[in-house]
């Protein structure tokens, strides 16, 4: 009997502010990336970071048209500046009136907005996933544990789902389904 009271022990002792090893046979994505600045040659540290679409597209749940919507709109959204992250102007204009938009981040705003408008607006299921997944760069499991609809919150799987189902509606939207994609799908 005491022996299996100290086998419980060793499995609760598990260090749980580590990954599992399940986790780290796929690769240990908590160790910061060291390597040379190519400009100094100084040490540096860069943490390493997941792209959604890149890996969706290795594991063939999008295609190609679907990731390379998806990075349109990404390039879009970047030269938007509707990121929320911002870095205050180098020169500052004295008696300026606040933020301008420049002639590129207007014009880059008007695409998102019309790509947002394809996918039912900022407020639907796929407009919204779209912004944070693909334009904030959120995780989709992030994205579906604050986003829900009807009080409850959705799973990663729906919210995958939706992500899909909107990089198919924004391939339409930049053209890149070909005749060859649309005749597969008739």
């Amino acid at each position: 009997m005491a022996s299996k009271r100290k086998n419980k022990r060793s499995v609760l002792r598990e260090d749980l502010s580590r990954p599992s090893k399940w986790r780290l046979q796929h690769g240990d994505f908590t160790a910061p990336i060291r390597e040379a600045d190519p400009e100094t040659g100084r040490p540096v540290q860069h943490r390493y970071a997941i792209d959604t679409l890149a890996v969706m597209l290795n594991n063939g749940t999008i295609t190609r048209e679907m990731h390379d919507a998806g990075a349109s709109f990404r390039r879009h959204f970047r030269a938007a500046a509707l990121d929320t992250l911002r870095a205050m102007p180098m020169i500052r204009m004295p008696g300026g009136s606040g933020d301008t938009l420049t002639e590129q981040q207007f014009q880059a705003r008007k695409r998102v907005a019309g790509a947002l408008e394809a996918l039912g607006g900022a407020a639907s299921p796929g407009g919204a996933c779209v912004w944070h997944v693909v334009g904030l760069e959120q995780s989709v499991t992030e994205w579906a544990r604050q986003s829900g609809w009807g009080g409850k919150v959705i799973g990663h799987a729906q919210g995958q789902g939706v992500l899909v189902s909107a990089l198919g509606v924004l391939a339409g939207y930049y053209g890149l389904v070909g005749e060859r994609g649309r005749t597969e799908q008739s």
